[in-house]
């Protein structure tokens, strides 16, 4: 038997239906004895939505209200009342099995399975099989037009059945003219038997694809074996999201087998994003369709993404973590922070008997360095989610001298830390190809507490110098020249923000007062009025609260922010946008009887073959604990560096190879400690000027100072 079924929700209808997050506000069906060719009661009930307002579409084509809606039951007593009145109905028939049947898949895997999930209660199993009765008519009726093409009506036309849609309620006239399309293909003419039915994936499966295990071992290149139109990529998750509840976001749809990869920034922490590889196209696309649905509170972006794209995150593996991994449906939870000489009796004697270990020390994977070395990171197997959670309450608590932190994790997320995170990039990466200087033009980013700047928070992704000065309108003529600076977040994508200076503090008010809330494209841009202050601080990698400034994340300011060979993307802006940094804030002066009052000049570095400035710019998060973090730096070449030691008595680098970090420092310790740990080598002379301490604005941050630069 099957059970005809049509909904409609608050919102878009037809080829739209569940792309804008709309309840479902109507169900109708009939069951239908496909032997005898009988038809039970049919059935239409309401559903009380928690918003009751309807889309003006919504009105038009049901006729429905929210005063009669208001009166319905909510969706899981419908649901109940469902499942009642269909086996009510098969005894009548004398049948006792269905498989539902519905026009397409957007009623099942847009509306039905991620409400549900939302609201946080289970779908009965009958709606994990269903048939997509578009697709059964073009397997009947192969010279119909294309299933994507497909509605009632142009099925009803093909087939010459004359239904007046007027005639009948929202609803009864779709599964009246359903049950009529189904008779027809069961005709003598045409013999239909519905034999196989779409399927929804009660879960997520996690575990490594098979795809990546031989790919490893058959292939010698990382040549392209994922199909590209199968990958999304997800943008703004909450940086605790697991995988599970990135399936949980994409509920209804089919995720391929280990199919979500977690991204990772280049210490190792979550950035937000995911690459999503699900089972097929049209799975792909109907993913396509939740763009800007919500996860909590936040709206996720969806794009596409290649295949390509989805290896560089989740292929590869080895022995090591094949073995790891080889153990299907476990829990994996993820720990930072361990001691160095932690063993693995000793985390499986932090973790306890309330939380076993799969295979004991078999379930636990040490991240180390290439040299062999801890990093402090590990992964754990457990067999079931009571033991994972058991874990979790674990979050912070002290092993040795260290509090450990334990998230959840996904098999990419193994793959990618051990791999193309840790294993595979050197702890001193290689210096990116000297950039030619030349003599800067005599403007600079302002520096003061005069308020004479503006902050666009909330730009279009996509929106660029013109985008800005369209959307100033007749303010564009009070904007100082070069006065547009736009930020980028690490991976030198526009974040959605840009600074732009006036030409007085007046002018930026009214700005502010005219542009705040404007539109801009799609969406509407937040304007305020701050200092050339406020504006180099974030330029330079801190944040701009309402309870003031937070100083950029960087341990170290006398360098540029951390730089890793897996991320060698460079930041580029236009020319007549980009921000010039001042020395002194790369380069802090050193503390010295000869140190000029005058400020070094400022040296801006341009690509020889074209005229754009690349900002070594990075908004990053601070490491987790233990964790490396790699300091690197653009080298000028050493004329220079000759030019400039010569314009000024401020100490510059001599040589990259002249600077070590100290890390993991006692909080008390001085330069005379330093000086004796580094006895018997030679170090900078001219009264020890060769350590350079945290500045004052960054030991506001940590308090007393831990990390120490030395020449």
């Amino acid at each position: 038997s099957l059970v005809v079924l049509f909904g409609a929700t608050a919102g878009a209808y037809g080829a739209k239906l569940g792309s804008d997050e709309r309840e479902l506000i109507l169900l109708v069906w009939q069951v239908v004895d496909l032997h005898s060719k009988k038809v039970g009661t049919l059935h239409k009930s309401l559903v009380k939505a928690d918003n009751l307002e309807l889309s003006d579409q919504c009105r038009e084509v049901s006729g429905l209200t929210p005063e009669g809606l208001g009166k319905a039951e909510p969706l899981d007593r419908v649901l109940q009342q469902f499942s009642q009145l269909v086996s009510s109905d098969l005894k009548v028939l004398g049948r006792s099995s269905y498989t539902l049947c519905s026009d397409g898949q957007l009623l099942i895997r847009q509306v039905l399975h991620p409400e549900t999930s939302k609201k946080n209660f289970l779908l009965s199993d009958c709606f994990y099989s269903f048939y997509d009765l578009r697709k059964e008519f073009h397997t009947c009726y192969p010279s119909s037009a294309a299933v994507k093409d497909q509605t009632i009506k142009t099925m009803a036309e093909y087939l010459g059945l004359g239904t007046d849609e007027a005639e009948e309620d929202f609803g009864v006239w779709q599964v009246k003219t359903m049950v009529a399309i189904i008779f027809s293909m069961l005709s003598e003419g045409c013999n239909h038997v519905f034999t196989e039915p779409e399927t929804v994936k009660y879960k997520y499966e996690t575990g490594p694809c098979l795809l990546w295990l031989f790919f490893f071992f058959l292939c010698s290149s990382k040549s392209e074996t994922v199909d590209s139109e199968t990958v999304i990529r997800a943008r703004g998750l909450p940086w605790q999201s697991s995988d599970q509840d990135i399936a949980r976001f994409f509920k209804g749809l089919n995720i391929a087998k280990g199919g979500v990869a977690l991204c990772l920034n280049s210490q190792g922490r979550r950035n937000g994003e995911a690459l999503v590889r699900f089972v097929n196209s049209e799975q792909r696309d109907l993913a396509l369709e939740r763009h800007k649905h919500h996860m909590g509170s936040r709206y996720i972006e969806v794009y596409k993404a290649t295949g390509e794209e989805f290896l560089k995150i989740a292929g590869g593996t080895s022995n090591e973590v094949a073995q790891f991994l080889s153990k299907e449906n476990q829990v994996i939870i993820r720990m930072r922070g361990l001691p160095f000489t932690a063993t693995q009796e000793d985390v499986l004697g932090f973790l306890g008997p309330e939380c076993p270990v799969t295979g004991g020390k078999e379930g636990l994977l040490f991240v180390k360095y290439p040299d062999g070395r801890p990093t402090g990171d590990a992964f754990v197997l457990f067999s079931c989610e009571e033991y994972a959670q058991n874990a979790l309450k674990k979050h912070k608590e002290i092993l040795g001298k260290r509090y450990i932190e334990l998230f959840r994790s996904t098999a990419a997320e193994v793959q990618q830390v051990v791999l193309n995170r840790y294993m595979s990039t050197p702890l001193i990466p290689t210096l990116p190809t000297p950039i030619i200087p030349v003599i800067p033009p005599p403007y600079t980013i302002a520096t003061g507490s005069i308020r004479d700047c503006v902050r666009l928070r909330g730009l279009p992704y996509t929106a660029g110098i013109d985008d800005i000065l369209e959307f100033m309108g007749d303010a564009t003529g009070d904007i100082k020249p070069h006065g547009v600076h736009m930020v980028l977040n690490q991976q030198g994508r526009p974040s959605g923000d840009a600074f732009i200076q006036m030409k007085s503090a007046d002018k930026a008010f009214m700005v502010a007062q005219k542009c705040h809330k404007k539109m801009m494209k799609d969406r509407y841009v937040e304007v305020f009025q701050c200092s050339g202050e406020e504006m180099n601080f974030v330029l330079m990698g801190g944040t701009l609260n309402r309870s003031g400034l937070s100083p950029p994340p960087c341990k170290l300011p006398c360098l540029s922010p951390p730089a890793y060979a897996a991320f060698q993307t460079a930041a580029v802006i236009p020319a007549e946008a980009a921000a010039l940094y001042q020395p002194q804030a790369l380069l802090p002066t050193t503390r010295t009887a000869q140190a000029s009052a005058a400020a070094p000049p400022t040296v801006t570095y341009y690509p020889a073959q074209a005229a754009q400035l690349y900002m070594n710019y990075t908004a990053y998060y601070p490491s987790p604990p233990v964790s490396p973090t790699t300091v690197g730096y653009i080298a000028a070449p050493p004329g220079a560096v000759a030019a400039a030691a010569s314009a000024t008595h401020t100490p510059i680098l001599p040589q990259p190879g002249a600077l070590v970090r100290m890390q993991g420092l006692p909080y008390n310790t001085g330069m005379k400690e330093i000086l004796s740990f580094f006895q018997g080598y030679q170090y900078a002379p001219d009264d020890y000027n060769g350590l350079i301490q945290l500045s004052d604005q960054a030991r506001s941050v940590l308090q007393a100072p831990k990390e120490w630069v030395c020449l």
